[in-house]
C-alpha cells in the first residue's frame, strides 16, 4: 500500500465542510474491518482510508493546518500502513470502568506474546510496536502487524 502524501489531505476548510459526510462513510468502511476479540478487544485492520480519516481528525482536534503540521501527522500515520504482505491492525483494549483502567491494562502486561492470527491453520504472531512495550505498564492502545507468507497473503 502506498504512503499517504499531503495531495491526499484536502485542505481543512473543504474537510470541514463535508465531514459529517465523510464521518459516515469512514464508519461504515471501519466496520467492515473490526473485529471483536472477546469483550475488551477489538482490532481495526488499517488502511489508507482508515489512516486518512485519523490524520483528518487529529489535525482539526490540534488546529493543525499548515503543510509541515499536516506532513508530521502523514509521517506518523504513514508507518501503520501495511507492506506488502502484511497486515496492520490498531489493538484497542476497551475498558470503561475508570477504577479498573490500571488493574486491567497490568493484568495484560505481556499479551504481546499472544496475540496471533490463525491463516489456514498456521499461525502468525503479532508484532507489537516496541515503541509502546513497557515490562511494566501496557497501553490501552496498541499498534500490531502481521507478517504473512505469499500464500498467506493470497
Amino acid at each position: 500500500m502506498q504512503p499517504l502524501t499531503l495531495t491526499d489531505i484536502p485542505d481543512p476548510g473543504v474537510f470541514e465542510a463535508c465531514r459529517s459526510e465523510l464521518r459516515e462513510r469512514v464508519i461504515a468502511h471501519k466496520a467492515t474491518r473490526r473485529v471483536a476479540v472477546g469483550d475488551r478487544v477489538t482490532l481495526l485492520f488499517e488502511d489508507r482510508e482508515t489512516l486518512r480519516w485519523q490524520i483528518l481528525e487529529m489535525c482539526r482536534v490540534e488546529g493543525t493546518r499548515d503543510p509541515a503540521g499536516i506532513q508530521l501527522e502523514l509521517d506518523v500515520y504513514n508507518e501503520l500502513i501495511p507492506g506488502d504482505c502484511e497486515l496492520s491492525a490498531t489493538l484497542f483494549i476497551e475498558i470503561t470502568d475508570a477504577v479498573a483502567i490500571r488493574p486491567e491494562l497490568d493484568r495484560l502486561i505481556g499479551m504481546d506474546e499472544h496475540v496471533l492470527l490463525e491463516i489456514d491453520g498456521e499461525p502468525v504472531r503479532a508484532e507489537f510496536d516496541t515503541k509502546q512495550l513497557d515490562e511494566e505498564r501496557i497501553a490501552a492502545v496498541q499498534y500490531v502487524r502481521f507478517k504473512l507468507s505469499e500464500a498467506q497473503a493470497k
